[in-house]
């Protein structure tokens, strides 16, 4: 089952979401080799961008001329979130999505660069001035990812979407939660119904959706053209392939065990190395290898050793110990 954006065709309704400090470059890029009809860049500060922040662009890099990836902008003033969307548009990106549904409190507060993200669901007015700003100043699609509203007294997301859509907006996103729920609770996913039953463009539903029994609840309950799926990726970056065959019946992905495991993770690894350098590497794969471990079950002493070893060849040699089982672990730990 396909899904259309503008004139852009994705092979698969089931995608990636934006996770800050997670969905970087080298995890996209393993995500997508398994298949996922979309990937999107982490959150980009649109100014910052701009004005060349270290570290920003590398954030939307894979955007760049990868038709399953979108860059993701947030800001608060049009005109650098125009500038922006010009910019990585100019570099070869295929789609743009806008941000108004991260409530972490640096990104929605008044001070410093804030103000943005779910907060501009309180004034949806100049919500509107960024859209349209965003979309006159680009020829590819633009899409919008959102919450319920800012809180229970404020459930505005059906009103937006609809000003969205009239505004040139060719897809929505829509978070089951509002911006004071942070992530408590459970998602409300007959609420994103109320989105998909005022607009004519594509809903996705977000929220809580981790695996093929979830995504069909959020399905059932929305109404939604697809789903997308975020910490339920992590340490599986097949899931999102594997969700789709089993949702819609396109080809499913071998998932990796044993020396096709460990070797799928040692190239992720070398990958976070390379994009980041070896220092920021390190840290920046704790994680990654973490949640890897925790879906195998490795054990705890051997699990610290990965995550705390600052020298790289040991840790790829501890990978082969750590993640394949014990009968299968090649002499001394080494892969063939």
């Amino acid at each position: 089952m396909t899904i259309q954006v503008a004139d852009l065709t994705l092979t698969s309704p089931v995608f990636l979401a934006p996770l800050a400090g997670i969905t970087d470059r080298p995890f996209r890029d393993l995500v997508g080799s398994f298949g996922a009809g979309l990937v999107v860049s982490e959150m980009v500060a649109s100014q910052e961008m701009v004005q060349a922040k270290p570290g920003v662009r590398e954030r939307a890099e894979l955007g760049f001329g990868e038709a399953t990836t979108s860059v993701q902008l947030a800001g608060r003033e049009a005109h650098w979130m125009a500038e922006a969307a010009r910019q990585v548009e100019a570099n070869g990106a295929t789609l743009i999505d806008i941000n108004m549904g991260c409530p972490a409190k640096k990104v929605t507060s008044a001070s410093g660069a804030g103000a943005s993200g779910s907060a501009l669901m309180k004034n949806l007015d100049h919500a509107l001035t960024l859209i349209e700003a965003v979309v006159g100043a680009v020829d590819i699609p633009v899409t919008l990812k959102t919450r319920l509203g800012w809180d229970d007294n404020m459930l505005n997301a059906p009103e937006l979407a609809q000003r969205a859509e009239n505004a040139g907006i060719q897809m929505l996103t829509v978070h089951g939660r509002t911006r004071c729920q942070f992530y408590k609770g459970a998602a409300d996913w007959d609420a994103i119904k109320g989105v998909k039953d005022v607009v004519g463009i594509p809903v996705i539903a977000n929220g809580d959706i981790v695996d093929v029994p979830t995504a069909k609840a959020a399905l059932a309950a929305s109404g939604a053209d697809g789903v997308m799926v975020g910490r339920g990726a992590q340490g599986k970056p097949w899931l999102l392939a594997q969700m789709a065959a089993e949702l819609y019946g396109s080809a499913a992905p071998k998932e990796p065990t044993g020396q096709a495991l460990v070797e799928m993770v040692q190239g992720h690894y070398e990958a976070m190395l390379t994009f980041y350098g070896v220092d920021l590497g390190l840290r920046v794969a704790r994680k990654h290898l973490g949640w890897y471990m925790d879906h195998v079950g490795t054990e705890a002493a051997l699990r610290r050793r990965v995550q705390t070893s600052r020298d790289t060849g040991e840790v790829m040699t501890l990978l082969a110990e750590a993640l394949m089982p014990a009968d299968e672990t090649p002499n001394n730990g080494e892969v063939a």
